[in-house]
């Protein structure tokens, strides 16, 4: 690859690279995208700088880390001189650095203050529903002890300038764009996420968990009220010490505790249900605990002309609260914008439990966990038999069994065989029937 013989306004050069640098890719981001390269000269030649190999492996964390973008850093060598091309993407969704607001125009870099970020701001949300302002408010009579807990979440995450942290809370809700200096009033999402009790001005701001043995039948419940803060905190503890079992084994005296899903997958899914949930809805997230499957539910849009399978490829993120998401991200409960079904995903997987299912029908979004339900102590006391439980962890093992395999393998007849399978996909539930007519028919497990 050449580099190219100018600069204009989506091209950048720089000799070495300093960490002001990253305003640039956030300017970027924010503007039309744009390619940096480190290691180019102002007349456009590559001047080698000694760390690029190390700045290649280091930067996509860095910039996933502060911005929460995913850029490609592509490392090249022109007569013996290295150089970096630092590929940003154009964002619909305002992208900070630290809080600070930065935007390519022309050749230059600008910082976005007052009238032009208020603009810009309302430019790429729209008015959303968590940015109207609520009136006769006070911030002093939001919770300190959030404001506390945001601080310290926050400053470990190092997404805010620690000037802005270490100002009054009225200070810090500008900062997050949560306070409208215009109308002297705080936002939707203020409320909601440093409030005692948001539910006196939004109906339905709570989570309610229940156990369930079957679809009919309630054993117990639990509700988390509070501001968002408090809800996701004590939705996760609550979840993984009296909804969720551990598994316990040892490696030599230590403890280790396994839980039937990995917490990773179940917060991501939490908080993508918290930033996308339609407050206006009044009905709380719900999350339904089954001995076998956990489902998400939360009233919800998708971005127009969307569908869920836009969600499960790469795309950008389109949060329907733009505030309670920034504020969120800041804390550093998301890690980085548009990858948390992937991430979902990928942590299921690692887990050995099969990928999650998302469902979206009008208003409703439904995320649902499956535990592995393939073990000899979930298979008996659904009731299978021993044959049908060897055919079961056989599927797993292989990926698929056929009427033909489950004959060898437990020395019945054809007809056997027919009638232990059909139990297994219409009564059990444990297997699903694929493939056409005759020797084409075999059996796999749920979500493969």
């Amino acid at each position: 690859m050449s580099h190219p013989r100018k600069e204009h306004q989506n091209i950048e050069w720089k000799e070495s690279w300093h960490n002001d640098y990253f305003k640039w890719i956030c300017g970027f981001a924010n503007a039309q995208g744009g390619t940096l390269f480190i290691g180019i000269d102002d007349k456009g030649k590559p001047k080698h700088f000694a760390n690029a190999k190390k700045l290649l492996e280091d930067l996509p964390n860095q910039v996933k880390d502060l911005l929460g973008l995913m850029i490609d850093v592509n490392f090249h060598t022109t007569n013996g001189d290295d150089y970096l091309e630092i590929i940003v993407e154009p964002y619909p969704f305002p992208i900070s650095l630290r809080g600070k607001y930065y935007y390519r125009s022309g050749s230059t870099l600008q910082e976005l203050k007052g009238v032009p970020l208020s603009k810009f701001l309302l430019q790429r949300q729209g008015k959303k529903w968590d940015g109207v302002p609520v009136p006769n408010v006070k911030v002093d009579e939001l919770k300190n002890d959030t404001f506390d807990f945001f601080r310290k979440k926050a400053n470990k995450s190092k997404r805010l300038e620690p000037d802005d942290l270490g100002g009054t809370n009225q200070e810090l809700l500008e900062s997050l764009q949560l306070y409208l200096e215009d109308e002297k009033m705080l936002k939707r999402a203020a409320i909601l996420l440093f409030h005692p009790k948001p539910e006196k001005y939004v109906t339905g701001a709570y989570i309610k968990i229940g156990y369930f043995e079957n679809e009919a039948d309630l054993m117990y419940q639990d509700e988390m009220h509070g501001n968002l803060f408090e809800q996701i905190e004590q939705t996760m503890d609550l979840l993984f010490t009296k909804y969720i079992k551990a598994l316990i084994s040892y490696e030599g005296i230590s403890r280790i505790e396994t839980y039937e899903y990995p917490r990773e997958a179940i917060r991501e899914a939490l908080l993508n249900a918290v930033a996308h949930k339609d407050y206006s809805g009044g009905a709380p997230i719900q999350i339904k605990v089954y001995k076998d499957r956990i489902l998400i539910w939360n009233d919800g849009q998708l971005p127009d002309n969307w569908t869920v399978s836009n969600l499960l490829k790469k795309h950008a993120s389109k949060p329907y609260n733009p505030d309670i998401a920034n504020t969120l991200f800041r804390s550093g409960y998301i890690e980085s914008w548009g990858r948390g079904i992937e991430k979902m995903m990928n942590y299921c997987l690692e887990a050995g439990i099969p990928a999650p299912k998302y469902s979206f029908e009008a208003s409703d979004f439904l995320v649902e966990f499956r535990r592995d339900i393939y073990n000899e102590e979930f298979l008996t006391n659904l009731g299978l038999n021993e044959r049908q439980i060897k055919a079961v962890l056989y599927t797993k093992e292989k990926g698929k069994i056929s009427n033909s395999d489950y004959q060898e393998i437990n020395r019945v007849s054809k007809r056997t065989a027919t009638n232990e399978l059909t139990k297994l996909v219409d009564l059990f539930k444990v297997l699903v029937k694929s493939g056409t007519m005759g020797a084409g028919v075999y059996y796999e497990t749920m979500g493969q």
